[in-house]
């Protein structure tokens, strides 16, 4: 199954050309590692209206089944990527949240500062990623299993049923 991928970076320093975005382009190489494809890509700084409209307009597009937010997920006072994702899913996917949490804390003690939301809006999913290159793909990596059903099931693709 082919699924198609929009990655959002969200960084005040990398939409100000200040550091390079790693995170995104490790996203990808990942994603095309998997047979999958990359058909937007984008960086914002941490503006709440601005991700929200990007997660919107994305959605809306027909383009995607799955965006990928990396960055604005901790403690921070601009790390407000999951307020801004709450507000515009439908319905939450809370266990790959807590399932990328529960993998990170094998890793590192950091992983309960991830405030990482899931969710859906339409038929495409939404998943919070951290802004560290090696964090997003590890918990990338860690519902990858699941993503080509969740796709499936979003699309009512009627073979959905079959690995139940």
């Amino acid at each position: 199954m082919s699924i198609r991928f929009g990655i959002l970076t969200l960084s005040d320093r990398s939409a100000k050309g200040e550091r390079a975005d790693e995170s995104g382009p490790a996203l990808a190489k990942l994603i095309y590692a998997q047979a999958w494809r990359v058909v937007k890509q984008a960086i914002l700084p941490d503006d709440q209206p601005n991700i929200r409209a990007a997660l919107i307009e994305w959605e809306a597009s027909g383009e995607v089944d799955v965006i990928l937010t990396t960055g604005g997920t901790g403690f921070a006072a601009r790390d407000i990527t999951p307020e801004a994702t709450r507000a515009v899913i439908q319905r939450e996917a809370p266990g790959l949240a807590e399932t990328m949490r529960t993998e990170s804390l094998k890793k590192t003690p950091h992983a309960m500062l991830s405030r990482a939301v899931a969710g859906i809006r339409g038929c495409v999913l939404i998943v919070n990623l951290p802004g560290s290159p090696k964090a997003a793909l590890e918990n990338l990596q860690t519902i990858i299993p699941v993503l080509p059903h969740a796709v499936q099931l979003l699309q009512g693709d009627p073979k959905s049923e079959d690995s139940h």
